[in-house]
């Protein structure tokens, strides 16, 4: 039998007592939506009962009056009615109902980050239906929002859920959740939990086997739950690996010495399908800046057949303070024919800074065998380190390549050192009529871009040429700069240059300008 208006009525205030506690203003405005959406749900209940009942919704007209409850949350005498959570069990709802609003309202708890609120509102849920398919959603999200909150109670609290979800809702234990208790686990045995401590070996041990499990999902970081989007190779599941990464972390936090040969046996690992926890394994060892570590990506960078494994493994390489990455990197510049695993060498190279990884920069932005794209970045790096040494080497450089690529490279590894001594090198090639005149425009703007060189030498330079095109690059270069001398200098320009383009362009950027001597500038020229 549906329910007539006046129990409706009482339905939607229990709710707002029950799920409001005061001082929750946020809250209660929520609530009051839900009263307003059931009700205009309940009108086809009044329908089918006969026009009559109609004539009893005008009096819901009063229902907007509810907005002034949130005004009683200052009112502390109020905290009584905490007590009236109790009738939460008279079924006033059908359970279904009660528990898809319940859990719709822990979802938006947790959207706001109100990890305890979720928490409550998730284990109501399940106390309303404890077999029902969202009791088993609310356990994850109890867990996941009881984790959250960071205390020993809340992972405790989170774990206890999801032992439940296990054998109550066996079939639906998915590999977020697994993945979840993992790290739960790991936090606890950080703190002496010796029963995590134990299951996270036993984990991380097993993942120097073969072998992985299908199906499931996983967990972003921020707590949406979304699906695998593919493979790690076709017929390859991926989906244990998070699980057992967690388990690796966990471990190496631990007990490094005892998960570092787990690590190296993960890596050691040759089956089509353990590429991608190879992968991640790589990281892990990274983490452990000691020689042990340095053995494993070195073995790792030697052997491994996956170039993306190798890749990571050279990266890491450079950030170890390990004299023996240098000679390893320097074999894989020799020997190595994979692009990306030959980038990533120069990069690491470009971090480790020690006198011997500079001098390999230095040699292979030299070496004219090498591959070009390797001397372009070799060339970058050297750039970036703003050594007197470097600025030195790559202006002898320029002088002997005949590539346009490095040329570019080179005049803006140049424009980064910024010192007075490259700053004169690049505006002498700007006014060398010899050079392209492309070389020539990009050596002038990155020289512009220094205030090392002064307002008056780029005036004076523009006063020098006779060609049009490096005029309007000096013009441009004067127009970013934005100080008093260039825009005194492109006010003259557009007032007395005796060439009508140059001109124009020098009042378009001036039109640019928020300078007030710019604008007042253009006033006069237009009322000319």
């Amino acid at each position: 039998m549906a329910p007539d208006l006046d129990l409706i009525m009482n339905r939607l205030l229990l709710s707002l007592l029950v799920a409001a506690p005061v001082g929750a203003q946020a809250t209660v405005t929520e609530v009051v939506h839900d009263v307003l959406a059931s009700v205009r749900a309940a009108v086809p209940v009044a329908t089918a009962r006969g026009a009559s009942s109609l004539a009893a919704l005008s009096s819901l007209s009063s229902l907007s009056s509810l907005s002034s409850l949130s005004s009683l949350a200052t009112h502390s005498s109020l905290s009584s009615l905490a007590g009236l959570g109790a009738l939460a069990e008279v079924e006033l709802w059908e359970p279904d109902q009660a528990a898809d609003s319940l859990y719709r309202m822990g979802r938006r708890a947790l959207d706001r980050g109100d990890y305890r609120r979720a928490a409550e509102l998730f284990m109501q849920v399940r106390a309303r239906d404890r077999k029902a398919a969202i009791a088993g959603d609310a356990l994850y999200w109890h867990a996941f929002a009881s984790a959250r909150l960071g205390s020993t109670a809340g992972m405790q609290s989170a774990l206890a859920s999801l032992d439940a979800l296990a054998s109550e809702f066996p079939r639906t234990m998915s590999s977020d959740a697994r993945t979840l208790r993992v790290r739960i686990c790991g936090s606890l045995a950080s703190q002496g939990n010796e029963g995590c401590a134990r299951e996270i070996r036993e984990r991380a041990g097993a993942s120097g086997g073969s072998g992985s499990s299908a199906g499931g999902s996983s967990t972003s970081s921020g707590g949406t739950r979304v699906r695998n989007s593919g493979s790690q190779e076709q017929g390859c599941p991926d989906e244990d690996d998070d699980e057992r990464v967690e388990a690796l972390n966990a471990l190496l936090q631990m007990d490094a010495d005892a998960a570092l040969p787990i690590l190296e046996k993960t890596l050691a690992r040759r089956d089509r399908c353990s590429a991608s926890l190879r992968r991640k394994a790589i990281f892990l060892v990274s983490q452990k800046r000691e020689a042990k570590a340095a053995d494993i990506l070195m073995n790792s960078l030697r052997t491994d057949p996956d170039g993306e494994v190798r890749e990571q493994a050279v990266f890491w390489l450079g950030q170890l303070r390990d004299d023996r990455a240098v000679t390893m990197l320097e074999e894989i510049l020799r020997t190595e024919k994979d692009e990306d695993v030959l980038d990533k060498a120069v990069f690491a190279l470009s971090q480790h800074r020690s006198a011997r990884a500079a001098t390999l920069l230095r040699d292979l932005a030299q070496r004219d065998n090498a591959p070009k794209q390797q001397r372009e970045q070799a060339i970058f790096w050297l750039g970036q380190q703003k050594s007197g040494e470097n600025a030195e080497l790559l202006i002898g450089l320029f002088a002997r390549v005949s590539d346009d690529d490095l040329k570019d490279k080179i005049i803006f590894s140049l424009g980064q050192v910024r010192s007075p001594a490259t700053d004169k090198w690049m505006l002498d090639l700007a006014t060398n009529d010899k050079e392209d005149v492309e070389v020539r425009k990009k050596a002038l703007f990155w020289a512009g871009q220094n205030r090392t060189v002064s307002a008056e030498a780029l005036g004076q330079m523009y006063d020098r040429m006779s060609d049009r095109e490096m005029k309007e690059q000096v013009i441009f270069v004067m127009s970013q700069r934005r100080d008093a001398g260039t825009i005194d200098k492109l006010i003259d320009i557009a007032r007395n240059d005796k060439d009508r383009e140059l001109r124009k362009r020098a009042v378009f950027w001036l039109g640019q300008s928020k300078d007030p001597r710019a604008r007042k500038a253009i006033e006069e020229l237009i009322n000319r």
